[in-house]
């Protein structure tokens, strides 16, 4: 797509001899305010003159076409610029005819490959809205990097061991024949865990015997690594319940202990390095350089880590992928992890490129209103059970409203559980939630539902036309009021918000500019009339919508999200 981003950078470069000027150059929030904006305070200190004067400088010198710029206007220091609509609107149309359903899509990420560690949950415990996140914002990075150009390899790096499944083992010894896990396993298991933890807590004694039933477990016990295959293939059929409802696939579901055979080189690794030191019974790397606390790779019973799983996990994915990227999407709680993680593995001796390219991608946690959720306490809500309930909601709505429609029941499924993804990564990432049946389920608003709505709007439109024009047949000048203007400069952005979604590792920031381009679409209808008589202006306005079909549709399964045809 011709960047006129570029060109304007170009010739402000030609004046000011500041090579960064692109990145300079930013979408101002308010339209009233051009299209593209040059905050000069930036260029303050470079320059040495005070903002305004540069800004009037910059302005009086530049020599750009008006087929590409109308008007240049100073404003406190900014210089903005309002471009030819015309010329948007012939640059977006032509390249949609060329790239139909890869609108916005790009090659930079060609020759790259993006390892994603996301959703991750532990075995024999319950997948929890605890989870949704790291289920929903790697499988949308998953889908954004995919979009551009990357070789994308989605892991489900489960947790499947640990002490806790010492504690499983324990507690199935002692109990299991009281429970009926082959038929209801997650909540079996779960109130096993929930009991030996509680008697944990009473004897110190019985937790030692826990401890001790992992170190068979990773010295390879015949009965404790039956039962383990046990409990996770049990929880893996349940999961896989939750992941069909979210449309959810990985390219491999390698847990920790997958790891298990791979640990002993890290360790030999380390001790050589000479770094690997005792503390307090227990095997650490000294990270004080770093104002971290040491990352611990053996405990005192010479059982491993979650650090040393995950140092096995970086040196194997180095070898089979070759990662430019491997981003890790978990809370914020595991910040200091990762550091330690991330600042050890520079020890192990594989290339630089594979250590610069970890990176954490952290979000906030979500709580309930009455606290943090805890498995061990008992007090969480099931993933499946919030997604079936968004479900019923929807079907109770769309019975209300059009009990005639056609597939209500695949209708219902997209429309649930897409109001909980959108939710979910309507805001930045890094925000906390507190779980609201109201606030998750709300199909009012800036929602999920909403941009399915405009989403099915535009098919009833294109429905009546019969047809989409061929691009011959549509006169560009002819979208020269407002509503057509503003909605094609939305759609100008589309391939920019998806870069800068990559950039930052944000979903939200597509989904707040999807309901940008729904918004627009409104006031688009509502100002014009498309089906009509005269032809032409019906051709251009058909196109448009065409257009506006097909980015909302590409946009929303960027996020996960599916669009049902009719509602």
């Amino acid at each position: 797509m011709l960047d006129l981003k570029e060109i304007i950078a170009n010739e402000i470069q030609k004046v000011t001899n500041v090579e960064t000027i692109y990145d300079y150059i930013e979408v101002p929030a308010n339209k009233e305010m051009g299209d593209f904006s040059l905050p000069c305070f930036k260029l303050a200190k470079e320059l040495k003159k005070a903002p305004q004067i540069i800004a009037t400088e910059i302005k009086d010198k530049l020599n750009i076409p008006d087929n590409i710029v109308l008007e240049t206007k100073v404003v406190n220091g900014y210089l903005n610029f309002y471009l030819n609509p015309m010329l948007i609107a012939k640059t977006v149309l032509e390249e949609f005819e060329d790239k139909k359903e890869k609108y916005g899509s790009s090659d930079i990420g060609k020759g790259q490959t993006v390892v994603i560690d996301y959703s991750s949950p532990n075995i024999a415990k319950p997948f929890h809205i605890g989870h949704l996140r790291s289920t929903v914002i790697g499988n949308s990075l998953h889908n954004i990097y995919k979009f551009l150009g990357y070789n994308v390899v989605g892991i489900n790096h489960l947790g499947d061991y640990g002490t806790q499944f010492g504690k499983l083992i324990e507690g199935y010894k002692r109990w299991g024949s009281e429970y009926d896990i082959e038929h209801n396993p997650i909540d079996e298991l779960t109130k096993i865990y929930i009991r030996i933890n509680n008697l944990c807590k009473e004897d110190e004694s019985v937790l030692e015997a826990c401890r001790n039933n992992f170190k068979k477990l990773e010295d390879g016990d015949e009965y404790c690594t039956k039962l383990w295959q046990k409990f996770r293939d049990l929880s893996l059929k349940e999961f896989q319940k939750v992941y069909d409802l979210l449309d959810v696939h990985f390219d491999s579901s390698n847990g920790e202990a997958f790891y298990s055979d791979k640990m002993p080189e890290i360790v030999q690794i380390l001790e050589k390095t000479g770094k690997l030191v005792e503390s307090e019974g227990a095997r650490v790397i000294n990270l004080d350089e770093y104002n971290i606390p040491p990352c611990i790779i053996e405990k005192t019973n010479g059982s491993t880590t979650y650090a040393t799983r995950d140092l096995a996990a970086i040196m194997y994915r180095a070898r089979t992928y070759n990662y430019d990227k491997a981003l890790y999407v978990t809370s914020y709680e595991q910040n200091l992890h990762f550091k330690q993680v991330f600042e050890t593995a520079k020890l192990l001796g594989i290339d630089k490129k594979y250590t610069d390219g970890l990176e954490h991608i952290p979000f906030g946690m979500v709580q309930l209103k009455t606290g943090k959720m805890s498995t061990r306490e008992g007090n969480i809500i099931k993933l499946e059970e919030l997604l079936n309930e968004a479900i019923t909601r929807a079907s109770k709505i769309i019975e209300e409203k059009n009990s005639n429609l056609e597939n209500k029941e695949e209708v219902a499924k997209k429309v649930g559980i897409g109001a909980v993804i959108f939710n979910d990564l309507y805001n930045s990432r890094i925000k906390d939630e507190i779980f609201d049946w109201d606030i998750m389920l709300n199909f009012n608003g800036e929602t999920g539902p909403y941009l399915q709505y405009m989403y099915v709007r535009t098919n009833s439109v294109l429905e009546k036309a019969n047809k989409v024009p061929n691009i011959q047949n549509v006169k560009i000048e002819l979208l020269k009021d407002n509503a057509s203007i503003y909605l094609i400069k939305e759609m100008y952005n589309f391939e920019n918000i998806v870069k800068q979604s990559a950039e930052k590792n944000e979903p939200y920031i597509i989904s707040r500019y999807l309901i940008n381009i729904a918004k627009a679409f409104s006031s688009f209808y509502n100002d014009n009339k498309i089906i009509c008589d005269d032809v032409d202006i019906q051709n251009a306005r058909v196109y448009l919508t065409y257009c506006t079909n097909v980015i909302l549709k590409t946009g929303a399964s960027l996020l996960g999200i599916q669009m049902p045809n009719k509602m």
